[in-house]
């Protein structure tokens, strides 16, 4: 079975948007310690609304059913399923604020996280890098969010 360094590696020669803007001497140079792969089973939170998270998630494969709580007590809304390539979690790095939703495996799953911390690390010790994983995380979120638009909009 390979290592995270080269499952890693692999993932970044998808065509995801996270990795859109890294090049490929970034690819050989950027340091797998930074991730952690982390197995989530069907049924498992992977956060809770309200509580703190501080970390971004790649799904390698399954889904991440993302809710909200509404105003009516014990139910929520569905606002999305995210699968392979999703990200899951931007918020949660970059802000140290209770989370706005919760995150349920819906399938078992294989994600890789990178902590705030991490996150933190890469931009202190290579900037360039740091800006360029952002703005792929930025692009991942805008195009979710442009998505979504177009689905309430077809509701209406």
């Amino acid at each position: 079975m390979e290592n995270l360094s080269e499952k890693i590696k692999l993932w970044f020669k998808k065509d995801l948007p996270i990795f859109r803007y890294l090049t490929g001497k970034d690819v050989k140079t950027f340091p797998p310690s930074l991730f952690e792969q982390v197995n989530v089973y069907k049924g498992e939170t992977v956060c809770v609304e309200g509580k703190i998270c501080d970390y971004v998630a790649l799904i390698l494969s399954g889904k991440i059913e993302i809710k909200k709580d509404t105003d009516f007590a014990g139910k929520q809304v569905v606002i999305g399923i995210l699968s392979e390539g999703s990200v899951v979690g931007e918020m949660w790095l970059l802000e140290d604020h209770p989370g706005p939703v919760t995150a349920v495996a819906v399938e078992d799953s294989i994600l890789l996280m990178m902590s705030r911390q991490n996150f933190n690390t890469l931009i202190e010790n290579d900037p360039v890098m740091g800006v360029k994983l952002l703005k792929g995380v930025l692009l991942s979120t805008s195009i979710r969010l442009r998505k979504a638009y177009d689905r309430m909009a077809a509701i209406f």
